[in-house]
């Protein structure tokens, strides 16, 4: 396939842009510096744009299959965080000019408000505090998508994400905010980010997520 990468030189796109060109795919990575890419490859493309502008995306998105997004924003105590949203809107624009109509992209465990209400004492009472204007804002991209019934979305939520590579361990998926154990309880609150690309790249090739979003771990 021809697929777009946004976020191709952050933690998780550097797995997502090797993994998709080891398994033959053409890849267009739009970063906003060229000259953090470290890979290079005959089918990867490196182009400079905004991710926040339409008309900055549309030239790249031009002639290709599907857009994987794994833009990632800091969090701010003071402001909210608006980067996913803005980002998402100007990908979606791009996308329907551009005949594209298929998107992955990646937020969290926990976006719904309450839903970290079973996790761990830790998770609940001190980490989603720290990022809940990440959170939030992710869970109002996630709201956007869930209204773009032209677009065939899949939104991957992964928990805490470790710099690993991919491993051979099964991925366990479940249409929530987290995976449950037996007991209804978060299991796994870590995973690898070279995992989390290879689950967003399976999904290109199936239509078993479609408009969907889906938690994920590993086993």
């Amino acid at each position: 396939m021809k697929i777009v990468i946004l976020g191709g030189t952050g933690q998780t796109g550097q797995h997502l842009v090797n993994q998709a060109l080891h398994q033959g795919h053409s890849v267009t990575a739009v970063v906003r510096n060229p000259g953090k890419m470290t890979v290079t490859h005959e089918n990867l493309k490196v182009v400079e744009g905004s991710i926040f502008s339409e008309e900055s995306l549309k030239p790249h998105f031009q002639g290709h299959d599907a857009v994987v997004s794994c833009l990632g924003f800091p969090t701010s105590f003071f402001s909210g965080v608006t980067g996913y949203t803005q980002s998402m809107q100007a990908t979606l624009n791009a996308m329907r000019e551009t005949k594209i109509n298929r998107v992955v992209t990646m937020t969290s465990w926990y976006t719904a408000p309450g839903s970290s209400s079973t996790g761990p004492f830790f998770i609940r009472n001190v980490l989603i505090p720290m990022i809940q204007s990440v959170l939030t804002n992710m869970y109002e991209m996630e709201s956007i998508l869930k209204k773009s019934e032209d677009i065939n979305w899949t939104v991957v939520r992964p928990p805490g994400l470790k710099n690993a590579p991919e491993t051979d361990k099964e991925i366990v998926a479940h249409e929530g905010y987290f995976v449950p154990d037996a007991n209804g309880l978060p299991t796994s609150q870590t995973v690898a980010r070279g995992d989390v690309a290879r689950f967003m790249l399976s999904l290109l090739g199936t239509s078993t997520w479609l408009k969907k979003a889906v938690a994920i771990t590993t086993k």
